[in-house]
């Protein structure tokens, strides 16, 4: 039986996006032990193997013990976001202030359903959820300084992008409509009911909590969903643009434009595959954010670029113009 969720009244009207650099740091670590995800962030996991080897002490097997390929993950370690733009440190408090009873029910149905209830680590969890919770936020906080701190304007710039994208088009389409396309397993029966097609059954009713969907760039092909109360009700779809996540402008910049606005002018522009900050473009391009800010102001000017605001930042974007001239080809 598949995953549903339930919507009344109340609950249409209380769908909303969010972001979660605690999520993001979960499923990183996921991604680490799931060869069939390293494809999608190859230049991640090369630089990240100096560091691993560096960080002495740094083992990821009691999060792993907790992350079950089908079945229960506990939510109590990842809480749905409780605002569009929490930060890390926000999250992880709410980890830290969880009811270790509450804890020590959601780690053992992970437990069991990953089946390493019999681990001595896994007996350790259920002995003392309380210290369990201290020590698995420990870690978390670790490998959010490891695997993810170091990227998270990329990463967030991607996010909000999806966001904003998703944003025009639940205008332009309607709830029905944006559901059906985050992803091809949503399937929404025009009424009141959302399905997830997956091997594994859920049922929630909304209750009027509404829904929060979340891009997630870690999860990415997967959609997720299945949180319990009295954990906010959230959907995780992939985040769109993956495909240039990693990628380097210098080598998809075409050296007739770089001849024509000016090499970094030209990186600025290629750059912008989705809409980005300021900041996030300077961490992508390793450039100073004032010598960025200047360059987004002239190809604003000239018409290749707008801009619009987004909660605390400006994002750009490309106009028509600059679409057509960051697609031009690479050769004279």
């Amino acid at each position: 039986m598949p995953f549903t969720l339930h919507f009344g009244e109340a609950d249409l009207l209380r769908c909303r996006f969010a972001l979660s650099p605690l999520w993001e740091t979960h499923e990183a670590v996921r991604t680490l032990a799931r060869p069939e995800r390293h494809g999608y962030h190859l230049p991640w996991l090369r630089r990240l193997r100096g560091a691993l080897a560096t960080d002495d002490g740094l083992d990821f097997t009691p999060l792993l013990l907790l992350m079950p390929r089908r079945g229960h993950n506990p939510d109590c370690l990842y809480p749905p976001p409780i605002g569009p733009a929490a930060t890390f440190e926000e999250e992880i408090a709410r980890v830290r202030a969880t009811d270790p009873e509450l804890a020590r029910d959601d780690l053992a149905r992970a437990l069991a359903d990953a089946g390493t209830t019999d681990r001595p680590e896994a007996r350790a969890m259920l002995a003392d959820p309380a210290g369990a919770l201290r020590e698995l936020a420990a870690l978390i906080e670790r490998a959010w300084r490891t695997l993810v701190a170091p990227d998270w304007p990329r990463l967030r710039a991607l996010l909000e992008a999806d966001i904003a994208y998703h944003s025009r088009r639940l205008a332009e389409v309607g709830l029905e409509g944006l559901l059906r396309e985050l992803h091809p397993r949503l399937e929404w029966d025009g009424t009141s009911t959302l399905t997830l097609d997956t091997a594994s059954s859920h049922h929630r009713d909304l209750d009027g909590a509404g829904l929060v969907l979340m891009p997630s760039v870690f999860s990415w092909p997967d959609v997720v969903s299945g949180f319990d109360p009295p954990w906010q009700p959230t959907l995780v779809y992939p985040a769109r643009g993956i495909a240039g996540l990693w990628s380097t402008p210098s080598a998809r910049t075409p050296e007739a434009l770089s001849r024509l606005l000016g090499r970094v002018r030209a990186e600025v522009l290629c750059a912008l595959d989705e809409p980005a900050g300021t900041t996030a473009l300077a961490h992508r391009l390793g450039l100073a954010p004032s010598s960025v800010s200047a360059h987004l102001s002239v190809l604003r000017d000239a018409d290749l670029l707008r801009s619009r605001r987004y909660g605390h930042q400006v994002l750009y974007e490309r106009t028509p113009l600059g679409i057509a001239l960051a697609a031009a080809p690479g050769t004279d």
